[in-house]
């Protein structure tokens, strides 16, 4: 059977591969995905053929993996976290949508859900998403900026804690303060803010802050920020969003 797995591996440690991931992976004969996605995977790969593409060649990693499929191989598309979360499933139903092969015809396809960057860092903290979120890449290579600040206004003026992805890079750090001036404008300063880099990876680093005093500065590409809601609140090392239940009278006393 012609079978390709897009399979989401989780944010890096693999004890949060799942065991669905971890079965198809033993069954692949190719891997194809970033270095440093296949690289996490450690003895995972052993025995597999690894096609190792660059960042910004994901159109060439979705159709690669396609045609290997297509041939036969049967082969697993890597991301980190979870595939359909800036992940790489979406890209190769659109190259089926929009320039399919008819070899593509015959693979089956199956899509493994993984552990995302934002449910790993917010379980580190305690639970900043408990409540209604969003997530954003401030990432303007395919997005313009003009649609994701919008995006930001209206999810403040929502109220939504938000995820947000691709904060900076090496080339651009403008975007994470834009996006914090924005949302100055609907939320407190002191709104918590949870700055996270290669959570579960080695050299981990967490990081509590504030809305007014998030910087910029010493982030990177592998960075993840989770900004609270105007309900969002620390207790003691945790920070948690409510959902309502301090109206009770059992938390209320009344």
């Amino acid at each position: 059977m012609n079978r390709l797995y897009l399979i989401g591996t989780g944010p890096g440690g693999l004890e949060h591969l799942s065991p669905a991931a971890r079965t198809a992976l033993e069954s692949c004969t190719d891997l194809a995905g970033h270095g440093l996605y296949l690289n996490l995977l450690g003895e995972l790969t052993e025995g597999k053929i690894r096609h190792k593409t660059p960042m910004g060649e994901e159109i060439g990693r979705a159709t690669l993996a396609l045609d290997l499929a297509a041939s036969g191989r049967t082969t697993a598309l890597i991301s980190s976290g979870d595939v359909g979360i800036y992940g790489m499933a979406t890209l190769v139903f659109e190259l089926l949508a929009r320039k399919p092969k008819p070899e593509w015809a015959e693979v089956e396809i199956e899509v493994i859900p993984g552990i995302s960057a934002m449910q790993a860092a917010a379980a580190r903290v305690g639970a900043p998403l408990a409540h209604d979120f969003c997530v954003i890449s401030l990432s303007d290579l395919l997005t313009p900026w003009e649609l994701i600040a919008k995006r930001i206004g209206l999810a403040g003026q929502g109220d939504f804690a938000i995820a947000f992805y691709n904060a900076v890079s090496n080339k651009r750090s403008w975007q994470l303060l834009q996006a914090r001036e924005i949302l100055l404008r609907y939320r407190a300063p002191e709104t918590p803010v949870i700055v996270a880099f290669n959570v579960t990876r080695k050299g981990e680093q967490l990081t509590v802050t504030t809305l007014g005093e998030l910087d910029p500065e010493p982030l990177n590409m592998l960075s993840l920020v989770i900004v609270g809601n105007s309900e969002t609140r620390q207790a003691g090392k945790w920070v948690y969003t409510p959902r309502g239940y301090h109206t009770k009278p059992e938390l209320t006393g009344t």
